[in-house]
């Protein structure tokens, strides 16, 4: 991940967010697509979803499927029902986040 430790606690929300939008993704896929929506500004490391992955499996939000491409185990993470709740909340409490977060760096705005 970039060095900006910002990134460090949504890592899940990310993780869960894109697995809502895209079904079943392994790792790899899941580090391109958010550096190609990002536009690059964020990279996630191997060092930093993995753990997290393997956290919200053990958690019961994930679930895990192994396929074989090209002679080799691919491991395929995709949501629970569980998994799709959590995301919901997750998203919803970021939003309001954000939301806040805007509030208090632009408060001209109010």
């Amino acid at each position: 991940m970039q060095k900006n430790n910002l990134y460090k606690g949504s890592l899940s929300t990310i993780v869960l967010k894109l697995l809502t939008d895209n079904g079943k993704m392994y790792g790899y896929q899941i580090t391109r697509e958010v550096e190609k929506i990002t536009a690059g500004q964020l990279v996630i490391t191997e060092g930093a979803l993995y753990p997290t992955l393997h956290k919200l499996e053990a958690k019961g939000l994930l679930n895990v499927e192994i396929k074989k491409v090209n002679n080799r185990p691919r491991k395929y993470y995709f949501l629970t029902e569980n998994g799709k709740k959590e995301s919901l909340n997750l998203l919803n409490e970021m939003r309001a986040f954000i939301r806040n977060l805007d509030v208090l760096l632009n408060p001209e705005f109010l």
